[in-house]
């Protein structure tokens, strides 16, 4: 989620030097819809692998419509915006007992089998451990299946329900924490989170998951701790780089000043006059009001701010040149030189705030910086609505895109929805240039209140393209032609 601020001075024309440059990928093709960018795909008996910048991940090939082989797309970036390629992988969970039978039983050929989950629930009743665990686990496979097709809310139904046939399975409290961690419900999480050590004092997962959970409350200190018990119990690839990351913004942090509001909690160095940081704040809670009436929306989790030096800023983001700002579930800006809050600086706090409503709206998750991100909603269509919310409007590129699309160049909307970290300046300018102009005309043909149902279905786990053709009646090309012809109409001469 970066901001545009940086990239408003670049050329647009220039962009079609670049639409051939874009690195190779495979894309795998859910039968819900859902594509998944991946450096490369492959069938493996009944798994489908995929590389991504998380590492080797696995989908069941039963869930899979096909895999697209050397998509020309922009490659995922650092952050890992599919919710697949979420750096939280589930709790691990021991198989025991009759387990196997109840795993082929519960969910087989691509399915959840709910007569065969009802048997074990009508088994249950007799009280026996036995039973009692096959039911939960039936509803805890259930639940797996249901977060692989992103389906978040059976999901953590299914998962709940497991709860209530054993409620002090540690596993099966990891389980809802860990899904409502997907949701960005932190404190909720930490509840069952907390439940689970109870039983299971030295589990690395649990402190594993605490961890982001306090991370994602802007408790670094609590983060780090749990991230550092973790790996004294447990060596993990996932939790090393997300302590790594915490400890560089604990160490920058550390002579910062704090500051809050009602809905924000502001860290700033010690090169930021308290009169700014008091002003970024004011501003804050102002466009907080426009956005939340905008949006329907209230976040329920407070939203963290920090406000750097340039320097900083770059060394710890490691955002790209162009970038001018970044939200990876804390606002973060660079503000060196301002003593109050200028008209620029208002605009890139309102992208960003935008940015951090659609998370919370969609239930993403964004823990820690960008390589532990699950965005749910894509990234056209945060980028397209922060723009708009901070008042930007595509008179000025109309022109240019609308030569790019005629001439086919168009980047279609489905290869726009992962990260555009790694993308050049050039092709990032013509990205946000596209997705804003997609935006405005959804907003200017059926107002915000559409574009507010297509995020409402996204939270829920619909695929984008699937809550388009619900809301909109209309697929991607559908779209994009019609935003075409809403550009020549309304900016063509």
């Amino acid at each position: 989620m970066i901001s545009v601020s940086r990239i408003r001075g670049v050329s647009l024309c220039v962009v079609l030097l670049f639409l051939s440059s874009r690195a190779a990928a495979d894309t795998i093709v859910l039968k819900n819809g859902r594509r998944i960018m991946a450096l490369s795909a492959v069938e493996e008996g009944d798994k489908v692998k995929y590389l991504t910048s998380a590492g080797e991940l696995s989908l069941p090939k039963s869930i899979v419509d096909h895999i697209e082989k050397g998509s020309d797309a922009p490659m995922p970036g650092s952050s890992g915006a599919d919710a697949a390629n979420l750096a939280i992988a589930p709790p691990r969970m021991e198989a025991r007992g009759a387990s196997a039978e109840v795993e082929l039983g519960a969910v087989h050929d691509g399915a959840i089998d709910r007569q065969y989950i009802a048997k074990l629930e009508s088994a249950a009743r007799s009280g026996e451990p036995s039973a009692n665990r096959s039911a939960a686990l039936g509803h805890h496979l259930a639940a797996n299946l249901e977060l692989a097709h992103g389906d978040m809310e059976h999901a953590l139904i299914d998962a709940r329900t497991a709860l209530t046939y054993a409620p002090q399975e540690p596993v099966f409290l990891m389980n809802v924490g860990y899904l409502l961690l997907r949701r960005s419900e932190f404190k909720e999480s930490l509840e069952y989170l907390e439940r689970a050590r109870r039983f299971a004092p030295d589990d690395a997962d649990v402190s594993k998951l605490e961890g982001w959970a306090y991370y994602g409350l802007n408790k670094l200190d609590q983060a780090v701790a749990e991230w550092k018990r973790a790996l004294a119990l447990r060596p993990d690839k996932e939790v090393q780089v997300a302590l790594d990351k915490a400890l560089a913004d604990k160490k920058e942090e550390e002579s910062y000043k704090e500051n809050e509001s009602s809905h924000f909690k502001l860290r700033y160095s010690g090169a930021s006059a308290p009169a700014l940081a008091r002003d970024v704040l004011r501003t804050l809670e102002r466009h907080y009001s426009e956005i939340e009436s905008e949006l329907n929306f209230t976040p329920p989790e407070s939203i963290g701010v920090i406000l750097y030096t340039q320097d900083a800023f770059s060394d710890i983001t490691k955002a790209p040149a162009w970038a001018g700002a970044l939200n990876d579930g804390r606002i973060r800006v660079p503000v060196q030189g301002l003593t109050s809050v200028d008209g620029e600086l208002s605009r890139i706090l309102k992208h960003e705030l935008t940015h951090s409503f659609i998370a919370q709206k969609t239930r993403s998750a964004c823990i820690g910086l960008a390589a532990s991100c699950a965005i749910r909603a894509p990234t056209w269509i945060q980028e397209g609505l922060a723009q708009w919310m901070e008042g930007q409007r595509s008179r000025e590129d109309a022109a240019v895109l609308l030569q790019i699309y005629s001439a086919g160049r168009a980047i279609p909307l489905s290869r726009l929805e992962g990260s555009w970290m790694n993308m050049s300046g050039d092709t990032a300018r013509y990205a946000y240039a596209w997705a804003l102009a997609n935006v405005e005309y959804i907003q200017q043909a059926s107002g915000i209140t559409d574009i507010d149902r297509i995020l409402d279905r996204i939270g829920a786990g619909m695929a984008t393209d699937a809550a388009l053709r619900e809301v909109l009646h209309s697929d991607y090309s559908d779209l994009m032609q019609s935003t075409a012809e809403y550009l020549r109409k309304t900016y063509g001469r």
